[in-house]
């Protein structure tokens, strides 16, 4: 199923989504009211959802009129949203540049999470993923991030935010487009809107940040965010993850190892996933799956074994089942919990490492074959040969 709804941006007045307490106070005290008008305020965004001063009813109507002036509560516009097979559901957002980001909500029979991107394309070149192919356009700011969180919720009418035995929006990934420790500042803004006790009010617990190994911001998360930690992994030697993972080059396999054993809050009770995505007679090896062993010893630890999903013109194919089998029996029987898991939304590419805008999507074949040869001889190089 796939819908085109459009929605109308106003740009002259400011957005209040995105800015933090203490923001939101400034803006309110720059016209005169009094600091509670801003928790007030607080309120009707982000735990009732609303759009519309005119319907803050605990506001008096004077002031509901004069904000309704000099101030808009919005979203990103939704240039297309899907809903595959499997009930996964995506959504192409548009920002007021015009600029364009996807993300996705995975539902499970009573919960669900939402992976929301943070930047518009990215800079790392993972050579696994879609998204990869598209070069960073820039970073998303709060108010970007915060309004996937509310389109998603716009989408399955969860307002005002439920309790959360009764969220069917449970969760949060930060695993959709771009690396999130590159767009620290705005991530963690956005983040603390969300986890703010009085608005969205989604715990710590339930948010899961996800990077490729951006070493020196790692300890900084645990520390001011205290999210649960997923590291994209994908490789046990520095040679093949400086292919598959190029941010290995500058951060290697020895630090970012360290850093995950340094991070903050990281116990048996919150421990690191480890995504591994699997990649037929490149990393999928009994010998890989032993050396993964070695490589995380000691580590709080658990693995997401990812079946790759492809895209046009990939450089990889998917691991056979039996050797994603024997793959995960190997972690299994060391202690550590492995689920391959279950490809979702391909229908739609809203799957992981699929997520691409829109607009990149018809980049010039030549230039697609081009730099798939590039990678092709790269990944000969570093493979080991007969």
């Amino acid at each position: 199923m796939e819908t085109n709804p459009t929605r109308e941006s106003a740009t002259d007045r400011k957005n209040l989504v995105g800015l933090s307490r203490a923001e939101l106070a400034a803006e309110v005290a720059d016209i005169g009211e009094k600091p509670f008008r801003a928790k007030q305020l607080w309120h009707w965004i982000y735990h009732q959802g609303e759009t519309d001063f005119a319907k803050m009813t605990t506001l008096a109507k004077s002031l509901r009129d004069r904000l309704a002036e000099i101030f808009e509560v919005s979203r990103p516009a939704l240039s297309r949203e899907q809903t595959s097979d499997d009930r996964t559901r995506k959504w192409l957002l548009k920002f007021n540049d015009g600029n364009e980001a996807e993300t996705v909500y995975i539902p499970e029979d009573d919960r669900g999470a939402v992976c929301m991107s943070s930047q518009v394309g990215c800079t790392l070149t993972c050579t696994f993923c879609h998204t990869g192919t598209q070069k960073l356009v820039r970073n998303l700011t709060s108010q970007e991030i915060v309004g996937q969180f509310m389109v998603a919720r716009d989408s399955y009418g969860e307002w005002p935010t439920p309790k959360d035995g009764g969220r069917l929006i449970s969760n949060i990934v930060m695993m959709g487009m771009g690396e999130p420790l590159f767009n620290y500042d705005e991530v963690a803004k956005a983040l603390k809107i969300i986890m703010d006790g009085e608005g969205i009010a989604l715990s710590k617990r339930r948010i899961t940040l996800s990077t490729s190994g951006v070493v020196p911001m790692m300890a900084k998360c645990g520390d001011e965010l205290g999210v649960n930690l997923a590291v994209s992994l994908h490789a046990v030697t520095d040679e093949l993850r400086d292919v598959i993972v190029p941010i290995n080059k500058k951060y290697p396999l020895a630090d970012l190892i360290r850093a995950c054993r340094d991070y903050p809050g990281a116990n048996n009770a919150r421990r690191i996933t480890f995504e591994y995505v699997m990649l037929k007679d490149v990393n999928d090896s009994e010998a890989d799956a032993r050396q993964l062993l070695r490589l995380v010893k000691g580590i709080p630890a658990k693995f997401n074994l990812i079946p790759f999903n492809p895209w046009p013109g990939a450089p990889y194919e998917c691991s056979t089942r039996a050797a994603m089998d024997k793959f995960t029996r190997i972690l299994n029987d060391g202690g550590y919990s492995a689920p391959i898991r279950t490809p979702r939304g391909r229908d739609i590419m809203a799957a992981c490492g699929q997520l691409k805008s829109a607009s990149e999507r018809d980049l010039a074949k030549a230039k697609a074959d081009a730099r798939i040869r590039r990678m092709a001889a790269r990944l000969d190089e570093a493979l080991p040969h007969a």
